[in-house]
């Protein structure tokens, strides 16, 4: 079983949901990003979505792409960051951490040198945000050359060719979309319909993680008793990551009770 595997199993048989929360490496620089994924997965994390900083993050927000340019200013390249995942990896055995990136960074190593050096580094699984499921033939090859897991994205109006095409080509989990356009912290964000969800089900896809948007318990819990397989948080960490840069003290408090709310969130899908 991958890591994956063991961490849904383990949370269905405790009828909980996962909360996945997303964070830049580097970002605002490469310790203090490395110390807000340690605060993360001590208080609820059962996962981790890490980005390598892009120039041109093309599906990121205003509030990702500030911490790209941060960490990128920090001088992060994507050597460094496989450096971190490596801290990270030490430290943490059995806890899934997944890889967002852009389709530049990963052609421009080749994409099985890339893939090799994130499997090298201890991360689980790759998404590259920019490539049309119908285009990503060479990476999912890559990606399954090193043992890595690659990642595929379900649009919320997802139709059953795109389903399918997730369930053959798809591993770890499914990235699901609560919605169209841009990341960002989102008051608007709506459950995943029961015939999606359903659809992903029948075709044996990979569990389905809601992302784009996700920001506060309620929202988590929402997913969660739609029959998602839990939550991915980006752009809310981020932002705290943010407005509390040069406090580190406030910083660990704050993602400590974010994570920690939005973890409880995943256990009380019923209320």
């Amino acid at each position: 079983m991958s890591r994956y595997d063991r961490m849904f199993s383990s949370l269905a048989a405790r009828g909980e949901g996962a909360f996945v929360p997303f964070l830049m490496l580097g970002d605002p620089g490469p310790h203090a990003s490395l110390a807000a994924a340690e605060t993360l997965l001590a208080h609820g994390a059962d996962a981790l979505e890490l980005g390598i900083p892009f120039s041109d993050p093309v599906a990121d927000g205003p509030v990702v792409q500030r911490a790209a340019a941060r960490a990128l200013a920090a001088g992060m390249t994507p050597g460094a960051c496989f450096e971190l995942i490596r801290s990270l990896r030490a430290r943490h055995p059995h806890v899934p951490i997944g890889l967002l990136v852009y389709a530049n960074l990963v052609v421009h190593r080749d994409p099985s040198c890339f893939y090799r050096e994130v499997a090298r580094a201890g991360a689980d699984s790759v998404l590259v945000a920019d490539v049309p499921g119908v285009e990503s033939a060479p990476f999912i090859e890559a990606a399954a050359a090193a043992g890595v897991e690659p990642v595929m994205i379900v649009p919320a109006d997802a139709d059953r060719e795109t389903v399918r095409r997730v369930a053959r080509d798809g591993r770890g989990y499914s990235y699901l979309l609560s919605r169209a356009g841009v990341t960002g912290a989102d008051s608007a964000v709506r459950p995943p319909s029961a015939g999606l969800l359903a659809m992903l089900q029948e075709e044996q896809a990979p569990p389905a993680l809601v992302g784009f948007g996700i920001s506060t318990p309620a929202q988590v819990r929402a997913v969660v008793a739609a029959g998602a397989a839990g939550a991915i948080s980006g752009s809310a960490v981020v932002a705290l990551i943010e407005r509390h840069a040069a406090a580190p003290r406030e910083l660990a408090g704050a993602l400590a009770a974010f994570a920690g709310e939005m973890k409880h969130a995943t256990r009380d899908s019923s209320h």
